[in-house]
């Protein structure tokens, strides 16, 4: 009986333990940049939607604002309509609590927050006790700008161009308020900053008294 002797093709052995050692390496590598693409799509996504949210969130604030300054008149004890008006603050009489009282509101900026203090009027003749201020933080996130600041004032010869009123500003020559809001929660990641800005007429003060 004979045996053939049978040659062994080279192509049809198995891997060696360094072609394994060596694919095994590739797929790792590859499914480590397929998870840090992941990650960062998702992250971005994420951050996109945050700063979506903060937007909509300082538009709602900076609508609410508007709405406040533009009813703003003389106080209760007769005081001007606008108490200060700063750069990073602004005080001013409205009746923000509707019960036909004006009451004192300020706005300012303590760090990145926006903050909002009222001083109802008490008493008889009535007074405003700054000790008695309720302040409570409205929207969190925001740059502070010395070319755009959170407010800007501008006097009735206004007509849609020009610069604001320098500061000191004298309360009594405001007839427009330019409010700017730019937002960064996260100054670290991407988008960049974003702008929420509108401005209002103090539609109760007159110059033609």
């Amino acid at each position: 009986m004979f045996v053939k002797n049978l040659k062994i093709n080279n192509f049809s052995r198995g891997f060696t333990l360094v072609e394994i050692l060596i694919s095994l390496a590739i797929l790792g590598l590859v499914s480590t940049v397929v998870a840090t693409f992941m990650v960062n799509v998702f992250s971005l996504n994420s951050n996109l939607s945050g700063s979506m949210n903060a937007q909509l969130d300082a538009r709602h604030v900076v609508k609410v604002m508007v709405a406040e300054m533009r009813e703003a008149s003389p106080s209760e004890n007769g005081a001007y309509a606008i108490a200060s008006a700063g750069v990073s603050s602004v005080t001013f009489y409205s009746d923000v609590n509707n019960d036909g009282l004006q009451d004192k509101v300020r706005y300012f900026l303590s760090g990145s927050d926006i903050k909002r203090g009222v001083v109802v009027p008490t008493g008889s003749p009535y007074t405003y006790d700054d000790d008695d201020e309720k302040v409570t933080t409205i929207f969190s996130g925001v740059i502070s700008s010395s070319t755009a600041p959170l407010f800007q004032y501008y006097s009735a010869d206004y007509s849609g161009t020009g610069s604001p009123l320098s500061q000191p500003v004298t309360a009594s020559t405001v007839r427009l308020v330019k409010i700017t809001v730019i937002i960064d929660r996260d100054k670290n990641r991407a988008p960049t900053p974003m702008i929420v800005t509108s401005q209002v007429n103090l539609r109760n003060l007159k110059d033609n008294l």
